[in-house]
């Protein structure tokens, strides 16, 4: 039987054109499974839209931040509204990349080493970096899609990327570049889907290379030995893990030229439209774009944090005076 799916996209950050995208496939795939679909385009008043809707669950189609960051979940829990994705503590833990990073390592999985810069601090970037070397990864410290992305090769480039980093969210995160392959692995419920490779012709999987087409090429399997790509996957699904992530994921990582493998990010709600990467490995596993995304919502839920309906009633005790302390 169908049920009433809200689909919510668009949202108030920089990867609302992306967002869009994403919800319009959504949506045509839930309305060829015989789903009663409504939009729902996120941004001011949205609390006041879900209630109008009268939703069975919810689909976030959303990205970055206000969206993919635990605050959007948090509304739908007040809510009582099933969703799709991760719950609001991992969203939260996922976006924000130098909270992920500790937690990676109390797990020890293996990450590049990195350290946050807030806006005020963006022109002291170069005694906080010290002796950490070049080239540097430079990007938001909370935001997706490679948005404000840098490659940085010598100390004049630092401030003015940590700069451009800061403009999206207030934060940046600097972490050491590793030469290798970039590897995405694709996660639904609680099992490996797949995983891809992702190449390109300039340093960094930015935005421009991620979704206007600019030279990325895509090997599905990767091009890794059968051991070393069960051994990423693993590596994945157990950052995916450390973050108390469910649902689907996707984990971006790279294989080193030194055989050593790092983990970049969790991404909790990743692009979905039948050329994103997610869909790319769920369709080499046999899914089809509209089989995965009802296996995506066949997996909606809420946190378990409702108060327990039976057991004795609280009743409050006499208050015990206090005696004087001599």
């Amino acid at each position: 039987m169908g049920k009433r799916v809200g689909v919510l996209m668009g949202g108030w950050g920089e990867e609302r054109e992306i967002s869009l995208k994403t919800g319009e496939a959504v949506v045509a795939a839930l309305e060829t499974l015989g789903h009663t679909v409504t939009r729902v385009f996120a941004g001011p008043g949205l609390d006041r839209a879900l209630r109008a809707a009268d939703l069975d669950v919810a689909f976030l189609a959303l990205h970055g931040r206000m969206g993919e960051d635990g605050r959007v979940q948090g509304l739908l829990e007040l809510l009582e509204i099933p969703y799709t994705g991760s719950g609001v503590l991992a969203s939260a833990l996922a976006m924000d990349k130098p909270m992920a990073k500790k937690l990676f390592q109390l797990h020890n999985l293996a990450s590049p080493r990195g350290y946050r810069v807030a806006r005020a601090d963006a022109g002291r970037a170069l005694e906080l970096h010290g002796d950490s070397g070049f080239p540097c990864v430079v990007k938001p410290a909370k935001g997706g899609s490679s948005v404000g992305l840098s490659v940085v090769h010598d100390a004049g480039a630092l401030v003015p990327a940590v700069a451009q980093a800061c403009r999206f969210g207030g934060e940046a995160l600097v972490e050491r570049f590793v030469q290798g392959q970039e590897v995405t692995v694709g996660i639904l419920g609680d099992s490996v889907l797949g995983s891809c490779e992702v190449s390109y012709p300039r340093e960094g999987f930015d935005y421009e290379a991620k979704y206007k087409g600019a030279g990325a090429q895509y090997f599905l399997p990767p091009r890794l030995s059968d051991t070393r790509r069960v051994n990423v996957e693993t590596l994945a699904l157990a950052a995916y893990r450390a973050l108390g992530c469910r649902g689907y994921g996707r984990v971006d990582l790279m294989c080193s030229d030194t055989e050593n493998d790092v983990v970049l990010e969790v991404n909790t709600l990743p692009g979905f439209t039948p050329t994103s990467l997610l869909p790319k490995i769920a369709a080499r596993a046999g899914l089809d774009f509209p089989a995965l995304v009802q296996g995506v919502l066949d997996r909606a839920t809420r946190d378990e944090s409702h108060v327990a309906e039976e057991g004795p009633a609280f009743a409050p005790t006499a208050p015990v005076p206090l005696r004087a302390v001599r």
